[in-house]
């Protein structure tokens, strides 16, 4: 059975609990970050009809707003894993799509660098583990061949492993492109709309959200840093707990763009890929994530302590950086648990399929994850037909290498003038399959307020083009992002 009849409703109405709003579908995708993104559009495309549920008024209001943006070839990802084999099939299918949704990608390489003798004894390791996830191209390097690629950076770095295959990417077009597709080969998004618990009939679960009940034959949980307590309100119980594991970043000035060619990655640890300094698509440079446990899932804030030691700990590896300014500071929270691994628990008497655990690698193994859904379904008895020519719209360039909107006439008006981002492209943003539902989502859709003065000249501004456009009350001044 194949549900092909959706009810109509209108995107705009905000009225929580009324079950007046029904969505009818095939695929029910609880969770607008990049996975859910992601899986929204992989089940669009192979014929389902899918309708993703957010309970912000955005898509990436939750972990995946704040990560590295970097495509990861998954070189030390646990061999045999799901997660290399979801980031290694993810990776391969970003480079195979990217050019059709105008996504850019800036290859930079990476090197993991080693500062100590005992982090270089463990390249031998390092290197294996690479090898065997048949990463073939990396190659061990001397601090001459390293400073040769890198002379800017500190002298007392002894060795590195080069891994050519990792770039940078923007975050956040990704998943609006993938959500777009979705949406315009059939999809559905419905905003503001938490699950708040569900029953199953035996055929088909229905969903109550805060904006009305939605009927679906699957249901895939991709809720992120709430996917166990999803879990928990919908089927009785969980089988992990989500452990928030928040990261820290400092953003420097466009100035250091000339500073820095490739990623510097650390020697990682059991817990944690560690502390990296990267160039950003945007033209900026970047130190982070810290890793710091805690009980809150939103709490984003940043503390002054760790701000400066990653500071320092950026300017010790790239001493230039100590007379560039700092734009920029955020945390991302991500969403850990007791294992280190994905959490991917299928529950095929009930049709849910949860995905959990998604850390660091979420970003490139969206793409893989979303294709592993697909087989999980196909398995299950899900009998789509894959559309042949499916629709694709393609986003706004946002990479600061690539010739942004401000460069072609008739774009109105520089509204921020220190990203550069234009009247046109607000207004852009404000439409389409998925127009911005607060500020948050503005700013990732045009980079305004991103910039040096972080909004202090151009928030009035976009108060004023924005008027009336935010169904949330709270769409304008969402501070956390």
């Amino acid at each position: 059975m194949t549900i092909k009849d959706y009810t109509n409703f209108d995107s705009n109405i905000d009225k929580p609990g009324d079950d007046s709003l029904i969505a009818n579908a095939d695929i029910a995708i609880i969770g607008g970050g990049v996975v859910g993104c992601a899986v929204a559009r992989r089940m669009a495309l192979e014929g389902a009809c899918v309708v993703l549920i957010e309970k912000a008024a955005d898509i990436l209001d939750g972990a995946s707003k704040g990560n590295s943006a970097i495509l990861h070839t998954g070189f030390d990802a646990p061999v045999g894993s799901l997660e290399q084999k979801c980031v290694s099939r993810g990776y391969e299918e970003y480079l195979k799509i990217h050019k059709s949704f105008n996504l850019p990608i800036l290859k930079t390489g990476a090197l993991v660098t080693a500062w100590s003798e005992e982090e270089e004894n463990k390249f031998e390791g390092i290197l294996k583990k690479g090898h065997d996830n048949d990463i073939k191209n990396l190659r061990l390097l001397s601090k001459a061949e390293v400073l040769t690629i890198e002379p800017n950076l500190a002298q007392s770095v002894r060795a590195a492993i080069a891994v050519p295959g990792e770039y940078v990417i923007d975050p956040w077009s990704s998943p609006l492109a993938y959500l777009q597709q979705a949406i315009e080969n059939g999809g559905q998004a419905l905003f503001n709309a938490e699950v708040m618990d569900g029953e199953f009939d035996g055929k088909s679960w229905l969903l109550n959200t805060k904006r009305g009940q939605v009927c679906a034959r699957y249901v895939v949980n991709c809720a992120g840093l709430y996917g166990d307590i999803v879990d928990q309100n919908v089927l009785g119980g969980a089988q992990f707990t989500i452990k928030p594991r928040k990261g820290q970043f400092v953003v420097f000035d466009k100035a250091a763009s000339q500073l820095l060619n490739s990623i510097i990655l650390p020697v990682p640890t059991e817990r944690t890929k560690g502390i990296v300094l990267f160039p950003t698509i945007f033209g900026n440079i970047v130190v982070g994530p810290t890793a710091e446990e805690q009980e809150s899932r939103s709490d984003a804030s940043v503390d002054k302590e760790i701000l400066i030691s990653l500071t320092q700990q950026a300017i010790q590896k790239l001493p230039a950086l100590a007379n560039i300014q700092i734009t920029a500071t955020y945390a991302g929270i991500r969403p850990a648990t007791e294992e280190k691994h994905y959490r991917v628990i299928q529950d095929s008497h009930r049709n849910w399929i949860t995905l959990g655990g998604i850390r660091s690698t979420g970003l490139t193994g969206a793409l893989g994850l979303a294709q592993h859904v697909h087989h999980l379904l196909s398995k299950q008895g899900g009998d789509f037909e894959a559309i042949e020519n499916p629709s694709i719209q393609t986003v706004p360039n946002l990479a600061e290498h690539l010739p942004r909107d401000y460069k072609t006439p008739g774009y109105g008006e520089i509204v921020c003038h220190c990203e550069m981002v234009t009247q046109r492209e607000i207004f852009a943003a404000m439409e389409g399959p998925v127009p911005a539902g607060n500020l948050g989502g503005l700013k990732r859709r045009t980079r305004a307020t991103m910039g040096r003065c972080q909004g202090f000249y151009c928030t009035a501004r976009l108060a004023e083009l924005t008027k009336g456009k935010f169904t949330n009350p709270l769409g304008f001044g969402d501070v956390d992002d």
